[in-house]
């Protein structure tokens, strides 16, 4: 009986630590870096998508857009691309043309966090705390323990409340 229970909890142990240790993997969404390359797995590296990620890297939002429209005309399945294409978009300062492309990659990929977390900053940019603030609820239920989109995205929001009542 000892040995079951002793079993029983390493199991759980080892579960738990897994679950914690794939909450804080890197997203899909998350700002790119040259380790990963925000290649997607499985996809050969598509050029433009490698300059468009160093573009974005360098703070070059208007260099990366061109590129990434490239790569999302040829291969309009890449949840990532959309995704960075709309970074490019809103860090360039057009927040609103950013939100059909942030939402071509939630449509693609439903489940993509650092989508939901862009989104979420877009919508806040836009002024419209409703919309920014269905994203944390929707990351809330992808990310088992806090994600780092998540807990962005909520600090985002609290800022953008606190800036309007002192604004007032």
């Amino acid at each position: 009986m000892k040995t079951a229970l002793r079993t029983l909890a390493i199991v759980l142990a080892l579960g738990i630590t897994a679950a914690v240790l794939a909450s804080h993997a890197p997203a899909a969404g998350d700002p790119p870096s040259s380790e990963r390359g925000g290649v997607p797995s499985g996809k050969p590296e598509d050029p433009d998508y490698a300059k468009a990620v160093k573009a974005i890297e360098a703070k070059q939002f208007a260099a990366a857009i061109p590129l990434l429209e490239g790569v999302v005309k040829r291969d309009g399945s890449n949840a990532n691309a959309y995704n960075w294409l709309g970074y490019a978009v809103r860090k360039n300062g057009d927040p609103a043309a950013s939100i059909p492309i942030y939402q071509k990659a939630l449509a693609l990929d439903p489940k993509h966090r650092g989508a939901h977390e862009y989104i979420g900053e877009a919508y806040l940019m836009l002024n419209d705390l409703p919309k920014a603030k269905e994203h944390p609820a929707r990351l809330d239920k992808l990310c088992f323990f806090s994600c780092e989109e998540y807990r962005d995205l909520k600090k985002a929001i609290e800022v953008y409340e606190t800036s309007r009542k002192t604004s007032r």
